[in-house]
């Protein structure tokens, strides 16, 4: 049925739900796993007086998403290859999470998609959007979605 599943992954406690759930699905299934993480994209620079300001370089900027990344993806495999899931990891900074997971899912040629929903509801989800949703949208491969 499922030889690969991208299992979704931002570190929340939702997030780890679905990654219990993966992890459940592959072992049944005899899947192997990868774990991606989307970085927030590099942040704008604040303008004032006249000048700008960047917190932190490009270059610091990637240096510390991946150190993020390496700590969220590295629980993740560990929790995987603890109850037997062979498990690779992948990140990427990305604007869009929602287009980044669907690249790794097809990437790492990917049967299926296990991600959480986060639950936004009312005006805040037509505000902000739910990166879920879109996925669901755009999705060609089957998505399990956790609650």
């Amino acid at each position: 049925m499922y030889k690969t599943l991208l299992v979704a992954t931002d570190g929340s406690k939702l997030s780890e739900k679905a990654l219990a759930h993966a992890i459940a699905l592959a072992q049944a299934v005899g899947a192997t796993l990868t774990a991606f993480y989307a970085a927030p994209d590099y942040p704008m620079p604040a303008y004032a007086d006249g000048v700008v300001y960047e917190p932190v370089s490009r270059k610091e900027y990637a240096k510390l998403a991946a150190e993020d990344a390496q700590k969220i993806l590295d629980a993740a495999a560990t929790k995987a290859e603890a109850a037997g899931v062979t498990c690779k990891t992948a990140y990427a900074i990305a604007s869009a999470p929602w287009e980044a997971i669907l690249a790794a899912a097809k990437k790492h040629k990917c049967d299926a998609i296990v991600m959480a929903s986060h639950g936004r509801r009312g005006i805040s989800a037509v505000l902000l959007g739910s990166e879920t949703q879109k996925v669901l949208t755009h999705s060609k491969l089957p998505v399990i979605v956790v609650r």
